[in-house]
């Protein structure tokens, strides 16, 4: 091979192998130096099929302590090796299994189809391109410079060596030439170690992927089964997931950024992980908006899931078509369908009550449950007075003590979904429940299961505090939205609450 062509493979094949085991040294020192960092989190949320295997790592403690000083001082070692050239085939052989660990805990085989912050994967993703290059060290002995050139038996190589390497060297390998071009990494590690200490303490470091630190509540944590209750033949977790987590909506007030913020948060992988939390911490079931339906549709067949669906529907009133959204929420594969709220809100305002009996009508026809959601309790007791009756309803149902909750005086029947106003004592996005009291009375003499939502008043109230008026109140259910680092926490709430739930009067529907 001519000797230009075999310096130039060299030294790619070294600064390939040297930009891998900077990638560990970094990610293991990162991992050293961040105040309390743990392999836990990353465990007991793994997900595929060996999440087994993970949550049971994730269970005691003395092996989550042997796990993170392996983790740690793994990557470290195998990183400096790696930089240096030393014992390159068993530090290539440990870096593989290292990342196939990693690779197998989130395993790209279906989620990842819909994206990370990392970029779009599907079986193939860093992890899995590193651990084939580290294979190639493994059983290549084309392994570039390195150390450990200098460190053979005897310090000679054969010409047995030469010809397997392919390499021709037209001087001696232990030549003073060769020893600097062999330690060529050592003022590169130097360099680079040098930066990253400065960019450490001169700023917060940026967390890549594999030293994300999940500082919210996991699975282990978990204070019980979360309750169960049925609407007709539906059995459904007390707290239902919110919908506006896959859609994107965000009730953010008067924050212009806050809806940009948030869809950028819940990317739709972000989403599946989300729902396979959810699930795993017993929440079976989600309430959507229609446009889900499609997500929701994905995600069942991507993943097998059970959850069960409920996809809110509207009627198409420019073409008198009532039934076309109930006919695409079964073709979709959902389990119950409900008359979405603000649109009962409008058709009542409107004179228009009729068309949500026959939509009431229509969904029981094809043998589902058939509910109605509201905003203004006004539209549902106009419901009730003409003896539309659903097999549940859903409706806002939180306290307006706030601080952002206009007067009392100044709200008016419908206006949520309405216009926004400048005014701070008018509505602009700050309440959906505009009368408490007298939601409490419609609830609590209701003869049909009653599932709140809105009980946070999108974020304004505490959960505890929420969960505890909505139960405590006549709801039966209670729909939330939830980010992931938030689903545990309450559903750990959900079930404190409903434990030492007092004063509720209300019989329990379903």
């Amino acid at each position: 091979m001519n000797t230009k062509n075999s310096r130039i493979k060299t030294t790619v094949i070294t600064l390939i192998r040297a930009a891998i085991g900077w990638h560990f040294l970094y990610e293991g020192l990162s991992k050293l130096f961040m105040e309390s960092w743990s392999a836990k989190s990353y465990l007991a949320n793994a997900t595929g099929f060996l999440s087994g295997f993970y949550h049971w790592l994730a269970e005691g403690a003395t092996v989550i302590k042997v796990i993170d000083f392996l983790n740690i001082y793994g990557l470290i070692i195998i990183g400096l090796l790696l930089f240096t050239g030393i014992l390159i085939r068993w530090s290539a052989a440990a870096g593989t299994l290292l990342l196939l660990l990693y690779y197998f805990a989130y395993p790209p085989f279906g989620t990842s189809l819909f994206g990370s912050p990392e970029g779009h994967f599907f079986v193939v993703n860093r992890n899995l391109i590193e651990a084939f290059i580290l294979t190639w060290f493994i059983i290549s002995s084309q392994r570039g410079y390195s150390i450990d050139r200098l460190l053979i038996p005897l310090l000679k190589r054969t010409e047995k060596d030469k010809q397997e390497t392919g390499e021709e060297e037209e001087t001696d390998p232990h030549s003073r030439r060769e020893v600097l071009k062999n330690l060529a990494t050592l003022p590169f590690l130097g360099a680079l170690g040098w930066g990253a200490f400065r960019r450490s303490s001169n700023q917060v470091d940026v967390m890549s992927g594999a030293t994300i630190q999940l500082n919210f509540s996991t699975l282990d944590e978990l204070k019980g089964d979360l309750p169960k209750g049925k609407i007709k033949d539906q059995e459904l977790s007390r707290l239902v997931l919110g919908g506006n987590l896959a859609g994107g909506w965000a009730h953010a007030r008067d924050l212009r950024y806050a809806s940009s913020l948030f869809k950028a948060y819940n990317t739709e992988m972000k989403v599946y992980e989300t729902l396979m939390l959810a699930e795993r911490a017993g929440v079976n079931s989600i309430n959507i908006g229609f446009p889900t339906n499609d997500l929701m549709a994905k995600y069942k067949k991507a993943t097998g899931s059970n959850i069960k669906v409920i996809s809110q529907v509207a009627p198409d009133m420019e073409n008198n078509d009532y039934y076309a959204y109930i006919n695409k929420a079964i073709d979709y594969g959902v389990d119950i369908i409900q008359v979405q709220g603000n649109w009962c809100d409008w058709l009542v305002r409107d004179g228009k009550i009729d068309v949500i009996e026959k939509m009431l009508d229509r969904i029981r026809s094809q043998g589902y449950v058939a509910g109605l959601g509201a905003h203004t309790v006004d539209a549902l007791i106009a419901c009730e007075e003409e003896g539309i009756i659903p097999d549940y309803y859903m409706k806002t149902m939180h306290h307006d003590n706030y601080w952002s909750a206009h007067p009392r005086e100044n709200r008016r029947p419908f206006e949520v979904d309405g216009e926004r106003h400048l005014d701070h004592n008018k509505f602009h996005d700050n309440l959906f429940c505009l009368f408490p009291e007298k939601t409490i009375d419609f609830v609590n003499n209701a003869k049909v299961p009653v599932m709140g939502f809105k009980v946070l008043a999108a974020g304004a109230i505490e959960p505890k505090d929420g969960f505890d008026w909505a139960f405590r109140n006549g709801a039966d259910f209670i729909c939330v939205g939830m980010f992931d680092f938030q689903i545990v926490d309450d559903v750990n709430v959900t079930i404190d609450v409903l434990n030492n739930l007092q004063g509720r009067q209300r019989a329990w529907y379903g």
